[in-house]
């Protein structure tokens, strides 16, 4: 099974597109840096966030984000959006965000 959970920072956006799927559910313990006050929820779909083994297959991705956000602290927790596919954390920015849009001709 090839499971995504996205952690976005509270009080802003997305970035990137969520996890696919119908529906979405935000879990109910938050990711929090240790040396400061940032806070990251986490979002998972919806079929999978409520499967019997979820608890089992979302832990080492949970570890994952945890260090990314750990890691973030450095950079002053510029990176409002990481995602988790397979073993690779992928972050997103806001600038790579405005990057990323189609510009008009």
């Amino acid at each position: 099974m090839k499971l995504t959970i996205a952690a976005i920072r509270s009080g802003t956006e997305p970035v990137g597109a969520l996890p696919e799927g119908a529906f979405h559910r935000w879990l109910d313990d938050p990711i929090h840096c240790p040396k400061c006050d940032a806070s990251y929820n986490l979002v998972a779909p919806w079929d999978e966030a409520v499967s019997k083994f979820f608890p089992e297959t979302s832990r080492p991705l949970v570890m994952l984000l945890k260090k990314a956000v750990f890691l973030g602290h450095a950079n002053n927790h510029r990176v409002s959006h990481f995602e988790t596919s397979g073993v690779v954390v992928r972050s997103m920015t806001a600038a790579m965000a405005e990057s990323a849009k189609p510009r008009p001709l």
